[in-house]
């Protein structure tokens, strides 16, 4: 028996051995490959810049890089892993696109995806798989879809444009600050009775009460101040950003995957899961029923549209890929657009000319269709574009080497001829969307500055937006996206004014959202009044 004991500990040992020295070899060799690349000096050596790539500005570090080292730049993460900054153009190019399937989302990401949402669009790697998840959404995701969800956009937009008449109309006076304190449940206080509300509560409702009813003709009731668990799972995962705990994940996810099962930020991911799951699976219960009952022809929602794409398909998906699909869609539509959102708002408020100029563009009566509000008006398309440029909702597109190699460039490495760059196995390579979007040789030495106007020049037009990506995984959703800002920015510019009297900064979280100047959590006061 001691025999068998101590072959086993040895057998583990040498296990255990064998494991580490190649970790250690495919580590050192990793920094043999990449040590020709410039960066800045590590400023901790646990933590890397993750500290300050956190707690500073959002982006900022990223733009000081690229102007001081160039295109590609290299820095330290937490426990000394590498990451690669990439600006260069064809090698950006060539990562979202042809190469993409060789670059797949780093595997903390993975995680995160995974324990969040499920395997779903997000979580999928691999050409076939990732195509087969994305033929299932595309059907309800084409410009003619859109163009039957617009008027859900509307009727929504007008029922937020509704509750902010009733709070002006409580109030002694002809304007409100309607303030942004947390975003989740808030908006379940009576607004007869209680002030501020909150600004984003409702943008953030407007956005998954949307996404919702046009996707899986379910209707959330957000905007009627009813409490709602999925909203305050949501917010409470990604809106406390301010706190040591979500610094930790955020910095040692990238190492250690295991950590977002760990604490109460583990708790929170369990729990936004399971909201979403339960809300999913009786969603798609519900849809089987109805099929089964009668035909779905004249049904153009994101789930009827699935559901025939998946009964026509040699490849049906099974029940737990649609449940993810569908929890991608919903916190998706919840994040990305309420921040977005937040911003034009932010925005407008800031310029009174502007709010005007756009005031008079679309001023005309009645509920443009999509194709209008593509076409007929520029300034509105433009206020849209240039916050996108300017405030991108996701900062950071990652990805992960699958393999080691050569990538093309458009730059040579400062101090090389060569116009290739070759990547080892398992770098994380960070595109960063700001730096891209404020390159002053693109966009001019006003890059820095929230100017419309640009688009309306035939150079800009030019120049793409990076803030959906690019390339065969660039966002399915964009024109559902841009068409529900589209229609909800109109309707409050038609019937309200915005001021801000506070000094506003960026905030990462999972997406970046505006904060009063040194708060904590996600806050944008605006004072409204009505036109």
């Amino acid at each position: 028996m001691p025999s068998l004991l101590t072959n086993a500990a040895l057998t583990g040992f040498a296990l255990t051995t064998f494991v580490f020295t190649r970790f250690v070899i495919r580590v050192i060799s990793a920094r043999l490959c990449l040590r020709h690349i410039p960066g800045p000096t590590s400023t901790s050596l646990l933590w890397g810049e993750e500290w300050n790539l956190y707690h500073d500005a959002p982006g900022s570090h990223y733009i000081e890089w690229h102007q001081q080292f160039g295109k590609i730049v290299k820095f330290r993460g937490a426990c000394g892993h590498q990451i690669l900054s990439i600006t260069d153009e064809r090698a950006v190019a060539f990562i979202v696109g042809d190469g993409i399937y060789r670059f797949p989302k780093p595997d903390g990401v993975r995680v995160w995806f995974q324990k969040t949402l499920g395997e779903g669009i997000l979580w999928i790697e691999g050409k076939e798989a990732h195509e087969k998840q994305r033929r299932s959404l595309a059907p309800a995701l084409t410009p003619q879809s859109v163009r039957k969800f617009t008027p859900i956009f509307y009727e929504t937009s007008a029922k937020l444009a509704a509750q902010w008449t009733k709070i002006l109309d409580n109030s002694e006076s002809d304007k409100v600050e309607i303030e942004v304190t947390n975003w989740a449940g808030r908006f379940a206080f009576d607004i007869f009775y209680c002030f501020p509300l909150q600004l984003l509560t409702c943008i953030s409702m407007f956005s998954l009460d949307t996404v919702a009813r046009a996707a899986f003709s379910y209707d959330f009731n957000l905007l009627s101040g009813e409490p709602n668990a999925l909203a305050e799972a949501l917010d409470g995962l990604t809106n406390n950003e301010n706190k040591l705990s979500s610094f930790y994940m955020r910095a040692l996810f990238w190492v250690f995957p295991a950590i977002l099962s760990i604490g109460k930020k583990g708790e929170m991911i369990r729990r936004v899961k399971a909201e979403l799951g339960a809300i999913a699976c009786q969603m798609w219960r519900d849809a089987k029923i109805a099929l089964d009952a009668h035909s779905t022809d004249n049904d153009k929602t994101l789930m009827a549209l699935m559901l025939k794409a998946d009964t026509m398909s040699s490849q049906q998906l099974h029940e737990d890929e649609i449940v993810a699909q569908m929890r991608t869609v919903l916190s998706a539509g919840y994040e990305t657009v309420s921040a977005i959102v937040a911003w034009v708002l932010y925005e407008l408020a800031m310029s009174p000319q502007l709010q005007e100029k756009l005031r008079e563009e679309i001023s005309s009566p009645g509920d443009p269709s999509l194709d209008e509000l593509n076409n007929q008006f520029p300034i509105l398309d433009s206020v849209i574009l240039e916050t996108l440029r300017l405030h991108p909702a996701i900062l950071e597109n990652h990805h992960q080497a699958a393999e080691t190699i050569s990538v093309p460039l458009a730059h040579p490495i400062p101090g090389s001829s060569v116009s290739q760059l070759v990547i080892p196995k398992g770098t994380v390579l960070s595109i960063p969307v700001n730096v891209l979007q404020m390159d002053p040789e693109i966009w001019g030495e006003d890059a820095h500055l929230f100017r419309p106007e640009r688009w309306h020049s035939s150079d800009s037009t030019r120049h793409n937006l990076f803030a959906f990506s690019e390339g065969p995984r660039s966002c399915i959703g964009k024109r559902f996206a841009l068409a529900e800002i589209k229609a909800l920015t109109l309707t409050l510019i038609r019937q309200f004014s915005f001021t801000c009297s506070h000094e506003i900064e960026a905030i990462q979280s999972f997406v970046i959202r505006p904060r009063i100047k040194g708060q904590g959590i996600s806050s944008l006061p605006l004072t409204v009044r009505r036109v």
